[in-house]
């Protein structure tokens, strides 16, 4: 089998039921909107940013979100556990520590079962294009050559984003490498993923980023990513709200 043909989508497969919502971090670049507040409930357009998120979710029928906290915890809890409808909400607590990205996988491994896991960021906002990105991701999926597929948006389109991109791809979609100190790299993580369960295994002591099981699948050769073919906003920022929403007033 080609490489090519390895990743054909697949119409008939499964979204992930499972989600890990990311939400736990302390949210220093959007102050002072997060002094009192934790940044996933900081509104956009209307609501806050991890609402936006569960609309996402809900639409491509995830029924199961695993959200981590850690800062301001009582009140995302609160809000995910009480106001959220449509989905079962667990919680990941990370009230004694924060883990970061890859210790909040760890963490909450034991909750997130043995398929393949759909994980998202929750201080990002995306529009779906002509299809539903989550569900083009689940189609997109192959557990016999993946072990990362994650969710990209070329630097171009990369709304209020201030980085110099994150990742290359080659022909296929495989992911060859991440950006170098100074280097351009054409492609943005949008923050959504699906990564294999078995990728989080022989993880070191405390917190740590996702990058390293993202670097052990592009070494193997079983990171993938997929363009996506809607909007997509950097909410990293308290300026970036006034930006996105008269974007999305637009049109």
């Amino acid at each position: 089998m080609s490489r090519i043909a390895a990743i054909r989508p697949d119409p008939g497969a499964a979204v992930p039921k499972t989600a890990m919502v990311m939400a736990a971090g302390l949210g220093k670049r959007m102050r002072p909107l997060t002094a009192t507040r934790p940044k996933p409930l900081v509104q956009v357009a209307g609501k806050p940013l991890i609402d936006h998120v569960f609309d996402r979710l809900r639409a491509a029928g995830v029924e199961r979100a695993v959200v981590n906290v850690h800062y301001l915890a009582d009140a995302l809890e609160a809000h995910v556990v009480h106001r959220v409808q449509g989905l079962e909400v667990v919680v990941s607590d990370e009230r004694a520590e924060l883990m970061e990205t890859g210790g909040g996988l760890v963490q909450a491994r034991a909750l997130l079962g043995d398929a393949p896991i759909l994980v998202v960021n929750s201080d990002n906002l995306w529009i779906d294009g002509p299809t539903d990105a989550i569900r083009l991701l689940a189609a997109r999926w192959d557990d016999a050559t993946m072990d990362a597929l994650l969710l990209l948006v070329p630097l171009a389109r990369a709304h209020n984003h201030k980085g110099q991109g994150d990742f290359h791809l080659d022909g296929a979609g495989r992911i060859t490498g991440r950006r170098r100190r100074g280097r351009l790299a054409p492609f943005v993580y949008t923050g959504v993923q699906i990564l294999s369960p078995r990728v989080i295994a022989d993880w070191p002591e405390g917190p740590f980023s996702t990058n390293l099981f993202w670097d052990r699948a592009i070494a193997a050769g079983r990171a993938f990513g997929l363009v996506h073919q809607g909007l997509w906003f950097d909410i990293g920022a308290p300026e970036a709200i006034p930006r996105t929403e008269a974007l999305l007033a637009d049109g």
